[in-house]
């Protein structure tokens, strides 16, 4: 009897696809006594399918893995080693043996990847991906764990890490997941949206037709912005200069009548003369007089121009980092469609915390329909405003009610025209306000109630992260 049913049936299925074959065949180069050191990778797998939480489990659970008389030969090994021996070996292995064992299992579940894609193609004329960013915390007093950090995980903030996540929406499975990567817990979501798009392509072999005549409108009003930022930045530098020269001359005639007021008063001295309202020496200290007044506004006047000039520079300098960031965005968009004579159509559902403006931008540009939530505040403030006693709201949920508004930059906050809704949920006493995005070809706003679900059915890679969890 084996308290691991599914176990063998797994071990079988992985002997049939290969995997235990080719998990066997990678070189490591370690120490064989009594058990092999990819048999003790083989159990590593194991305990992780069998939602072991620590690797003492495998000989202290209540029903021991290393015990189980018929998992170890459905997973075509005689024995399972002690879970000490099976820590030793992760220890040991080089970072060249895990990549290689990475791809081991990248080429087993290669397949399965490119049955499915074929499939939503067939069936449904597109690929539909999902990515999330979710906690993985650790103990708060824990120092064994490399690269922790503390970040917000769930509700609260804990010590662990953040894991990224993709996954595509299957024919057969519902969720095909194609990458999990691990990240440092502070991570935010927002910044990992490339690295999941560029696996998600990679795993899938497939994507879209990259929308380079957006981009080109893009590219051509940076390159406005850039050269007006250079003409204020030329403009600024000469005020600096005027300004600047007149402090000197400023100074250099305060110095030279200072020098006349000492010779004159010595001279006075020596000649015991007396000064009269115009004399030579009181005109002298009045020129010195108005040049000591004069000097504080020039200084005044240089610091503006310096702050002034300062700040049209470091403008410049961000402009032509975002002008040439975009010239390679541009020149790279082009290589990919030179290299994709079959593009496909393909949909990214996101969660709100990935949706800056320039993640939307890049996504649209990259060729994909974006399904997202928003968290502009500008945004909501300005759906709220529009909204009047005659607006239409559509029930699409038990306590959501929902309005929306097609192609719209929502008052030039964004750089391309969205799909936007304005979602109200009603809880107890107490309304709260969301906002939903969307570009691409779909109307959207025609049916607000698919437009709700469809960015819902996302819900699937919550599901597989809270199973996941289990």
């Amino acid at each position: 009897m084996t308290q691991h049913a599914m176990l063998v049936i797994w071990g079988l299925f992985a002997r049939r696809i290969g995997l235990v074959q080719a998990v066997s065949a990678v070189k490591l180069h370690q120490k064989s006594r009594n058990h092999r050191p990819q048999t003790k990778v083989l159990e590593f797998l194991v305990a992780i399918l069998a939602g072991l939480p620590h690797l003492q489990d495998i000989g202290r659970s209540a029903h021991p893995l290393d015990q189980d008389q018929m998992v170890a030969p459905a997973w075509g090994q005689s024995a399972w080693a002690d879970y000490s021996g099976v820590s030793r070996t992760l220890q040991q292995l080089a970072a060249a043996e895990v990549t290689e064992l990475v791809a081991t299992l990248d080429s087993i579940s290669q397949p399965f990847i490119d049955q499915e894609v074929e499939r939503a193609l067939a069936q449904k004329g597109e690929l539909v991906y999902d990515a999330d960013l979710t906690g993985r915390p650790v103990s708060s007093t824990s120092i064994s764990y490399p690269d922790t950090a503390f970040g917000y995980m769930g509700d609260t903030i804990a010590l662990g890490y953040q894991a990224a996540l993709v996954s595509l929406h299957s024919p057969t499975y519902g969720r095909l997941w194609l990458a999990n990567k691990w990240h440092p817990g502070d991570t935010v979501s927002m910044t990992r949206v490339e690295a999941l798009v560029r696996t998600a392509e990679k795993r899938t072999g497939r994507r879209p037709q990259r929308r380079v005549e957006l981009l080109a409108v893009r590219l051509a009003q940076a390159t406005a912005d850039w050269t007006a930022a250079a003409e204020a930045v030329e403009t600024s530098y000469q005020l600096h200069k005027e300004a600047l020269d007149k402090l000197r001359d400023t100074e250099w005639f305060l110095r030279h009548c200072e020098h006349q007021v000492r010779t004159l008063q010595a001279e006075y001295e020596r000649e015991n003369r007396q000064t009269t309202a115009h004399c030579q020496l009181t005109r002298a200290q009045w020129k010195a007089a108005t040049y000591t007044k004069r000097l504080p506004r020039c200084q005044q006047a240089l610091g503006i121009a310096e702050r002034r000039l300062s700040r049209h520079e470091n403008r410049y300098d961000d402009l032509k980092a975002e002008l040439d960031r975009l010239q390679a965005h541009h020149q790279q968009l082009l290589a990919d469609n030179a290299a994709n004579p079959h593009p496909i159509r393909a949909t990214f559902r996101l969660d709100g915390g990935f949706a800056s403006r320039e993640n939307i931008y890049w996504l649209i540009e990259m060729g994909y329909k974006v399904y997202t939530r928003g968290r502009f505040t500008t945004v909501r403030d300005a759906l709220s405003a529009a909204v009047t006693p005659e607006t239409r709201w559509t029930q699409v949920g038990h306590n959501a009610t929902m309005t929306s508004w097609a192609s719209t930059t929502v008052d030039d906050y964004f750089a391309y025209p969205l799909d936007v809704a304005l979602l109200h949920y009603q809880t107890g006493d107490s309304l709260q306000l969301a906002t939903l995005l969307h570009h691409g070809q779909t109307p959207v706003t025609a049916d607000e109630d698919a437009w709700f679900h469809t960015y819902n059915g996302r819900q699937t890679i919550e599901a597989g992260i809270r199973h996941y969890r289990q």
